[in-house]
């Protein structure tokens, strides 16, 4: 009897402390004029993962237990986003707005300097925050996120990627939301089913069904538009804020099989960042945190690991 209580004694203290390592909290905060939502775990120097579209702090649950071992592992949800305040007017949705909430956060965290982390949308907020506040931050993790300035004159001058990013004229356009919501957000979820688990989808969905006007609005907020179809090019740095020299310690993850931002958005990323590592990853696409989430953890974690 005292064998069977002791084992189910462990057995007990060992559930509950994988559940402790594994489980994050969700948290509120008041910024810069509004309430973001957020997933929180660990405890030590903050790091902060900033999702793209068409998801959400979901996107980071399996690298939030990983980092929350030695950090502050945070993963809000943007404005316009799932349980964080949705503002009508699109110009709330501008970078330099944006930047702001998360510079805010990190105040309201208590982090004087922490690490960085974007993917998508998130990147092109973490570039942007990296040239705005660079005292704030210990280093700058990029996955698959253009440059701004990289990505204006790719948009401008690059035929392939101008094809690539025509669906810029679809989100920008009036009928986004009611053409991606259609079918239970058919479209949507056919992005994500060659790696997401019907658990996946189910809270993709719950998060879709929330509203897509907020996630939309930062492309209609930055004017962005494809010159296909003899539409005329955008001018270089008008769709995007132009920026200085990024000064942050920088890691650039890139899985190669991106059909929406290609490789092309690696050209000359040099001239741009002062201390820069890319890592390329040929057999993964756009959603690599997903498709090779072991391999991006580590080359995350030996870049944390460098002085």
């Amino acid at each position: 009897m005292r064998f069977w209580r002791r084992w189910l004694s462990v057995s007990i203290l060992t559930a509950a402390t994988l559940m402790a390592q594994t489980r994050w909290h969700h948290r509120y905060a008041e910024v810069n004029g509004v309430k973001l939502h957020y997933a929180e775990q660990g405890k030590g120097e903050l790091i902060l993962f900033l999702h793209g579209f068409p998801e959400f702090w979901y996107e980071w649950k399996d690298l939030l237990p990983e980092f929350g071992k030695d950090h502050h592992a945070v993963a809000p949800d943007m404005r316009g986003y799932n349980l964080s305040d949705k503002p009508e007017a699109v110009e709330q949705y501008r970078v330099p707005v944006i930047v702001e909430d998360f510079h805010a956060l990190a105040l309201k965290l208590k982090a004087k300097k922490f690490v960085l982390v974007g993917h998508d949308w998130g990147g092109v907020i973490a570039w942007a925050f990296a040239a705005a506040h660079p005292e704030m931050l210990d280093k700058l993790i990029i996955v698959n996120a253009p440059h701004p300035t990289v990505f204006a004159s790719e948009l401008a001058n690059n035929p392939a990627q101008q094809k690539a990013s025509a669906y810029f004229n679809l989100f920008t356009s009036p009928t986004a939301e009611k053409f991606l919501g259609q079918n239970d957000f058919a479209t949507l979820q056919g992005l994500m089913k060659p790696w997401a688990t019907p658990a996946d989808l189910k809270e993709y969905v719950a998060n879709w069904s929330r509203g897509l006007t907020g996630g939309l609005n930062y492309y209609r907020a930055s004017r962005l538009h494809s010159p296909v179809d003899g539409a005329p090019a955008p001018a270089e740095g008008g769709a995007l804020p132009v920026m200085p020299p990024i000064e942050v310690p920088t890691l650039v993850i890139w899985g190669e099989k991106d059909t929406a931002l290609l490789t092309g958005n690696l050209n000359g990323l040099e001239e741009h960042v002062k201390h820069l590592t890319v890592r390329r990853i040929p057999d993964s696409t756009h959603w690599v945190i997903h498709e090779k989430t072991a391999e991006v953890i580590k080359e995350m974690r030996e870049f944390l690991a460098e002085h």
